[in-house]
C-alpha cells in the first residue's frame, strides 16, 4: 500500500435503528495510518455500531465505507465474503465457540478462504495449522492449544479472538472493548498485542476503548464521538480536558 492510499475511509455514515432517531450523524473519518488508533466515548455514543458497520455486522442506513477500493455498504454474497476475509474482529465478548479446543478457534479464522465443504470438514493446509501454533505461540497459549476453549480465563480467551483475527491476514483489525471485561494488568498485554500484531503487519488497529489512560498510551490517534458524531481526531498529546468534557460531558469524572 502506498503511503498516500488509504486503509478505510468513511464517508457520511449514518445508522438508524428507528426512524428519525440517528445512531451515527454522518461519520467522516480517513484511516492512512498503521498502529492503534483508539475511538473513545460514552456508552451509547455509536463506537460499537460505527464498527460493526464498518465489517458488515449491521447494514449502514446511508454513506459509503471504502475499503480495499470498495465501497462495503454496496457490497454483497462473495464480493462482500471476500472483503471481510481481511476484515479482522475481535470482539468484546470473544465470541469463541466454547466446545472447540484454542487451536480449532484460531484456525476458524481461514474460513473466508475456504470453500462450504472444506469448512464443514475442517479441512485446514498444513500451512494454516502451523500459522495457528505460531500464533498461539505469539499470544503465549502455545501449552493451551488443545483445551477447550471454555477452559479458559477471559484474557486468555480474548488473545485467541487476537490470534483468530490475525489468522485472517487481515488488512485492518476491528476491536470493539477488547479490554472492558479484564483487569488493569491483563488489559495493558492485550493492548500490547494489538499494538505489537498491528505494527509487524504494518495495519491499522481501530480499538474502541473506555480506558481514556489506555488510549493515550498505545494509540497513535484518538478519535473522539459524542452522540453520534465525531467530537475530536488528533494525537492523543493533543487532548485535553476541555476535549475530553465537550466528549463525555461534565467534568467530575476528570481527575
Amino acid at each position: 500500500m502506498s503511503s498516500t492510499q488509504a486503509f478505510l475511509e468513511i464517508k457520511g455514515l449514518k445508522k438508524e435503528y428507528v426512524a428519525g432517531k440517528p445512531i451515527l450523524k454522518g461519520i467522516d473519518v480517513t484511516i492512512k495510518e498503521q498502529g492503534i488508533i483508539a475511538i473513545i466515548g460514552p456508552s451509547g455514543t455509536g463506537k460499537s455500531t460505527l464498527l460493526r458497520c464498518i465489517n458488515r455486522l449491521i447494514d449502514p442506513t446511508d454513506g459509503e465505507i471504502v475499503f480495499e477500493e470498495k465501497d462495503i455498504c454496496k457490497a454483497q454474497n462473495q464480493q462482500l465474503r471476500k472483503l471481510r476475509r481481511h476484515l479482522g474482529m475481535v470482539f468484546q465478548e470473544y465470541n469463541l465457540v466454547e466446545r472447540l479446543t484454542v487451536i480449532e478457534n484460531v484456525l476458524t479464522g481461514r474460513l473466508g478462504y475456504m470453500s462450504a465443504w472444506q469448512a464443514w470438514r475442517r479441512k485446514y493446509s498444513q500451512e494454516d495449522i502451523n500459522t495457528a501454533f505460531e500464533l498461539l505461540e505469539a499470544v503465549g497459549l502455545s501449552e493451551q492449544a488443545k483445551q477447550r476453549a471454555d477452559s479458559l480465563s477471559g484474557g486468555q480467551r480474548q488473545r485467541v479472538g487476537i490470534a483468530r483475527a490475525v489468522m485472517q491476514d487481515p488488512r485492518i483489525i476491528l476491536a470493539d472493548e477488547p479490554t472492558s471485561s479484564l483487569d488493569p494488568k491483563t488489559a495493558v498485554e492485550i493492548m500490547e498485542l494489538l499494538e505489537r500484531f498491528s505494527l509487524e503487519k504494518n495495519i491499522p488497529a481501530l480499538v474502541n476503548i473506555h480506558d481514556v489512560t489506555l488510549a493515550r498510551r498505545f494509540a497513535k490517534r484518538i478519535i473522539g464521538m459524542s452522540e453520534g458524531q465525531v467530537v475530536y481526531d488528533g494525537s492523543p498529546e493533543n487532548i485535553t480536558d476541555d476535549h475530553l468534557k465537550k466528549i463525555y460531558g461534565g467534568e467530575s469524572w476528570l481527575d
